[in-house]
């Protein structure tokens, strides 16, 4: 918990370097390179006379949340993570316990299991479930690195995030698919300041364009785009 104390906005990125984002639906959530984008960043709001919980708030205004969803059926264990306005902020299920391990967090679940960031192929690939951690490869999956997002002392919330800008051209879904398929590469992102629990210091984090190959051309299944150096 004393990673949270006094802090307004972090970022959580997995074991696999992508970070946890809200969709645009504002119903689910799922795991991004770009965590640089409003979509990535999640409000800490602590808990009256439970200080060993947090709440984490949406760029969306809603909460992330350890539904009792399977996510996908037939597949037992594994519940839909995703973002939601509770009845009341009592809810039980906004609730998360984060669980230090190392320079890393676990982040608990009122049911006692742990957000866990998804590899593999469709449709686990980018996926976000809270499942027991498992043996073996997978068991460092429920690890998050927390990093925290400076914002501004003066004005509120609503108009620190309006103030954020995108200066990426090329649609955030497009550049996933690049920055997964070309090694070394990473979706363009705007200067920001963030600090991690691995470093107490803050650090600015510069804007760079991914690395394309020139002339190519690039297909997907649900559209196509020409990039030319």
């Amino acid at each position: 918990m004393e990673f949270f104390t006094g802090v307004k906005a972090v970022r959580l990125r997995s074991h696999l370097d992508k970070y946890l984002v809200a969709d645009d639906n504002k119903e689910t959530v799922r795991q991004s390179r770009n965590g640089s984008a409003q979509k990535g960043r999640w409000f800490v709001e602590l808990v009256e006379d439970e200080t060993h919980v947090i709440r984490l708030k949406s760029c969306h205004g809603k909460y992330l949340a350890a539904s009792d969803q399977e996510f996908l059926l037939g597949i037992t264990g594994k519940k839909k993570v995703l973002q939601t306005v509770p009845e009341k902020l009592a809810d039980r299920n906004i609730l998360w316990e984060p669980i230090r391990d190392g320079f890393q967090v676990k982040f608990k679940s009122p049911c006692g299991k742990y957000l866990l960031a998804n590899g593999g192929t469709p449709p686990w690939r980018n996926s976000v479930t809270h499942d027991d951690p498992h043996s073996g490869s997978t068991v460092n999956w429920v690890l998050w690195d927390v990093e925290v997002v400076e914002v501004p002392e003066a004005g509120s919330v609503m108009e620190y995030l309006s103030s954020v800008s995108s200066f990426c051209s090329v649609p955030e879904e497009v550049m996933e698919v690049l920055s997964d398929e070309i090694p070394g590469s990473d979706p363009q992102s705007p200067v920001s300041i963030v600090s991690s629990v691995k470093s107490p210091r803050f650090s600015v984090v510069s804007t760079r364009s991914p690395r394309l190959l020139p002339k190519e051309v690039i297909s997907f299944s649900y559209l196509h785009y020409i990039i030319v150096s």
